[in-house]
C-alpha cells in the first residue's frame, strides 16, 4: 500500500500551471515543511523540517491555486511517486513526490497567517479521485459556524445530497 498523510507548512504559494490540450487541468505544486522531532539534545527536543514537495492535478489544483498561500499550514494525504530523468548535463536525477488525493486547511481562522490563505480546521477540499471530482470545497470560514461555499462549486459533489 502507497498511502502517506503529511502535516505542514507551505514554503511558497503554490505554483499552478495549465495543461495543454482540449481539456486543460490545473496543475499545482507546493512544497511543505514537515516538522521532524529529532533526539533529545543538551537543550531538550530539537526540531528539524523535511521539505517533501506536492502535486495536486485538476479540480484540487485549482483550490491549492485558490486558497493555499505561504506560510499557511495543511493537511495532505496521497501516495508517494517516484521517477527519473537525465538533466541537461547528461546526469540522472531521481525525484520523489506526493501526488495529492486530499488536502485540508489545519488552521483555525484565528491561526491562520496573516495575509495570507484564510480556512477553519477542518475545511477541506477532496480532490483528484478517479476522475477528478471532489466531495466538497471549503472556502473562508465565517465566525457563525458555518462554512462558506465559493461560487462556482456544483452541488452534486456536496456531502449532503
Amino acid at each position: 500500500m502507497n498511502r502517506v498523510i503529511l502535516m505542514g507548512r507551505l514554503t511558497k504559494d503554490p505554483e499552478v500551471r495549465y495543461s495543454s490540450g482540449e481539456h486543460s487541468m490545473a496543475i499545482a505544486r507546493y512544497t511543505l515543511a514537515v516538522d521532524r522531532k529529532v533526539r533529545r539534545g543538551q537543550n531538550g527536543d530539537q526540531q528539524n523540517a523535511d521539505f517533501i514537495p506536492c502535486v495536486a492535478f485538476d479540480r484540487a489544483g485549482e483550490f491549492a491555486e485558490k486558497y493555499f498561500h505561504k506560510g499557511m499550514r495543511v493537511l495532505v494525504s496521497g501516495r508517494i511517486q517516484t521517477g527519473s530523468y537525465t538533466n541537461r548535463d547528461g546526469q540522472k536525477v531521481y525525484t520523489t513526490e506526493v501526488i495529492v488525493d486530499d488536502q485540508e486547511f489545519a488552521d483555525s481562522k484565528a491561526e491562520a497567517p496573516q495575509g495570507g490563505g484564510s480556512g477553519r480546521g477542518g475545511d477541506n477540499y477532496n480532490g483528484a479521485r478517479g476522475n477528478g471530482g471532489g466531495r466538497y470545497a471549503a472556502g473562508p470560514g465565517s465566525d457563525d459556524g458555518f462554512m462558506n461555499i465559493p461560487d462556482g462549486i456544483e452541488d452534486e459533489g456536496l456531502p449532503f445530497n
